[in-house]
């Protein structure tokens, strides 16, 4: 019987290390980007978990731009506020580190373009949208099309 238990055991922490380590592989940045822009809690929650089992060098960034997207579907308010100050403190951490990566503005001008103005961060939108369109042509092609593809319902980004 201990057999029996030992082995089962066994075999469910094998498959969960098996699924990790298949999120880390199955992050895809087009997967990334269709659920930032969808309105479903399933595909940013499913996208949250490939990436905390990820080993992208970006993790932190797509994290903190995942949990904010995630406030805005949150039920309470309070859930809300915990949600979006923990994406914050994530993707502001990441850009702190390198403040010159494009990719890192664009998450940004995403979440404060649509942010709500009680959360006071909207404060970067032209900056960070500057620096976008400085940078947008050494940028690869996968980011310029997801770029294209934002300024043409963005408010504040118009690609060059």
């Amino acid at each position: 019987m201990k057999f029996k238990v030992i082995f089962c055991l066994l075999f469910f922490f094998t498959g969960m290390i098996g699924q990790a380590e298949r999120a880390g592989q199955g992050f895809d940045r087009s997967v990334f980007y269709a659920a930032m822009s969808s309105d479903k809690i399933e595909e940013i929650n499913a996208q949250l978990i490939i990436i905390k089992g990820s080993s992208v060098a970006e993790k932190e960034a797509y994290e903190g731009a995942l949990l904010m997207k995630k406030a805005g579907l949150a039920g309470t308010a309070k859930e809300k506020l915990s949600l979006f100050k923990s994406g914050r403190s994530k993707l502001e951490s990441s850009i702190s580190k390198d403040a010159n990566n494009t990719e890192y503005r664009f998450l940004r001008v995403i979440i404060q373009e649509h942010a709500p103005k009680i959360v006071k961060y909207r404060s970067q939108l032209e900056e960070d949208s500057r620096l976008i369109q400085t940078n947008f042509k050494s940028l690869p092609l996968f980011l310029q099309q997801v770029i294209n593809d934002y300024s043409k319902k963005s408010k504040v980004l118009k690609t060059p």
